[in-house]
């Protein structure tokens, strides 16, 4: 039975290099799951990589055929993003995947696939860290968006609220206070000891 391993967590965690990394662990055996979005592609990202980037049209034809799991709207001050799953070639009779995105997303997937079939990896930082780590990725942008990075970071703390955490049934939380190799090596352990 395939598992979809979610890595969860509020904006500027870590959480891309440590879905990178453990990608690139050949031992895991994992398939990246790449959820979709409406949003301008950022400087260093590649299609189908962070996200496959799609236009309206796109995720119309998608919509029509009944292949999205679930879909979030962002009114951003750059103007209304979409990010979305979508039900393409996943595959869990014969896969494991690595999936990233939020708690939303990440309790749509439950409903859709089951509670057996999804294990959550929710990453904690302490917010002086994120927020140092959000303005340092910020100015390597062409323009710095820094209203809509302030705007996340503010959105954070009610999307991840210790609520909506427990309400979500996240239990376990991995720390990237530290090292990020020490998080990553822990959440590798872990994925280990469930697959």
């Amino acid at each position: 039975m395939g598992r979809i391993f979610y890595i969860i967590g509020k904006s500027a965690t870590g959480k891309d290099h440590i879905y990178k990394e453990l990608l690139q662990d050949a031992g895991l055996r994992l398939f990246p799951l790449v959820l979709y979005t409406t949003r301008p592609m950022r400087e260093g990202e590649q299609n189908g990589r962070e996200y496959w980037f799609v236009d309206e049209e796109h995720l119309e034809k998608l919509r029509r055929s009944g292949k999205i799991i679930e879909e979030r709207l962002y009114e951003t001050v750059c103007g209304p993003w979409r990010y979305f799953t979508a039900d393409e070639e996943i595959d869990l009779n014969t896969c494991n995947y690595l999936g990233i995105g939020t708690l939303e997303s990440y309790k749509h997937l439950v409903q859709y696939f089951g509670q057996d079939r999804l294990v959550p990896l929710y990453i904690e930082t302490e917010d002086r860290l994120r927020l140092e780590r959000a303005l340092k990725r910020e100015a390597k942008q062409n323009p710095p968006r820094y209203d809509e990075m302030c705007r996340r970071f503010l959105a954070d703390g009610e999307d991840f609220s210790e609520d909506k955490l427990a309400e979500a049934g996240i239990t376990r939380r991995f720390s990237n206070n530290g090292t990020l190799e020490n998080c990553i090596e822990t959440v590798r352990k872990a994925i280990r000891s469930a697959l």
